[in-house]
């Protein structure tokens, strides 16, 4: 999402996250209003509701037109169209966390369960236990997935000895790894799932 967008989308947001406001823009979707009518409408002073409307004009969410003394303002249903096509896709949505480590979450976890082994000497690192929780579980089958090579069947003697480099426990490992659709298993020969 550019700057530009993400500014506008957080002024939106805070624009709107004023109780005031929104009654101000349900109202205005209505109908057109004044000050005044407003001012009346939603038991508020006239200062109180300009105050709301200027937030609501520096989104282009209002316009306003003169008529006699009155300025009459009522919702602008266009910009909120465009405001909506441009920003609110899940895309632009998703796009928000560009600058956010996705991945950060994924290496505590990896902190935390692995340990260095003190017997290897090529820095292998060891399971000091498999998570209770699933979520957390899930990163370390993830983890232990890439120990093995796509596109290679292993038969499950050699599965087993991969996976006690790593924990001793194999079988739970081994049914962990098919549950979570990690690899597949046909007549005691197992391969890694492609992503």
């Amino acid at each position: 999402m550019k700057r530009e967008q993400f500014q506008t989308l957080l002024q939106f947001f805070k624009a709107l996250a004023d109780e005031s406001r929104l009654k101000i823009v349900g109202i205005l979707a209505n109908q057109e209003c004044s000050v005044e009518e407003l001012a009346a409408l939603m038991q508020l002073k006239e200062p109180t509701v300009s105050h709301h409307l200027a937030k609501l004009k520096e989104l282009n969410l209002v316009t306003m037109r003169p008529e006699g003394n009155s300025r009459l303002y009522q919702l602008d249903s266009e910009a909120l169209q465009n405001i909506s096509k441009e920003i609110f896709t899940p895309e632009k949505i998703a796009s928000l966390i560009e600058d956010v480590d996705t991945e950060a979450w994924e290496s505590k976890v990896l902190k935390n369960y692995l340990e260095d082994d003190i017997n290897s000497l090529n820095g292998v690192q060891r399971l000091k236990e498999i998570p209770a929780s699933r979520k957390k579980r899930l990163v370390i089958l993830k983890w232990l997935t890439s120990k093995f090579d796509p596109g290679v069947q292993y038969p499950e003697l050699t599965v087993n000895e991969i996976l006690k480099c790593y924990h001793p426990d194999c079988a739970t490992l081994r049914r962990e790894l098919i549950g979570y659709q990690l690899m597949q298993r046909e007549n005691g020969v197992y391969w890694r799932m492609t992503e």
